[in-house]
């Protein structure tokens, strides 16, 4: 019943939108009418501004971290069902209840989840993130090698429980997806680049 009730939760933090909800505070507009629509941190530093844009990020980090932290603590450590956690607040954000199952892409939330469930290997793929996005701008193109390698990461550093290597590869294949378009988009070389700015 608990791990239940921890992905129940999982799935609830994970639908709260951030980004639409600074950006509504901070300008009265609603983010998913701008740029790409999305209403991650990406998105929002486009249209709303560096500040804005990094608390968005903290927040959904710290959402998906969050999740998983209490699947453990609800759960007594167990693997399957912290592993359970992360896909949750993951489809938590990217199908918010809040916003009729229309929300981002999942990658912060990710973040969050697997810096929590396999910190060593997350850490490892978020070095790819840097080094995709400084070679070609774009952050789509960054998250998708991220999430794609972690699979990988996660088998030849820790060896873990099946359960935990199975939710990194559903995560990566969930992120791959969720960015389909942007991957037409990068074909189309219509795709925005990144500028912290």
């Amino acid at each position: 019943m608990t791990g239940l009730l921890a992905l129940v939760i999982a799935y609830v933090v994970g639908g709260i939108p951030f980004g639409y909800l600074l950006v509504r505070l901070k300008t009265g507009e609603d983010v998913r009418s701008k740029g790409s629509g999305n209403i991650g941190a990406t998105n929002v530093l486009r249209t709303t501004g560096r500040a804005v844009a990094v608390v968005t990020l903290l927040l959904d980090i710290g959402k998906g971290f969050f999740a998983v932290w209490l699947a453990g603590r609800l759960t007594s450590g167990s693997p399957e069902w912290m592993s359970l956690a992360a896909l949750a607040v993951m489809a938590g954000h990217a199908y918010p209840v809040f916003l009729k199952f229309h929300g981002g892409k999942a990658v912060a939330s990710f973040i969050g989840a697997f810096a929590y469930l396999t910190p060593v290997p997350l850490a490892a793929v978020l070095v790819i993130l840097v080094i995709v996005v400084a070679a070609t701008r774009y952050i789509s193109m960054g998250s998708i090698a991220a999430a794609g390698s972690l699979p990988l990461a996660v088998w030849l550093i820790l060896h873990p429980p099946g359960a935990v290597l199975a939710a990194s590869l559903v995560a990566a294949v969930f992120i791959i997806y969720r960015h389909s378009s942007n991957i037409g988009r990068i074909r189309a070389g219509t795709e925005s680049v990144f500028r912290f700015k």
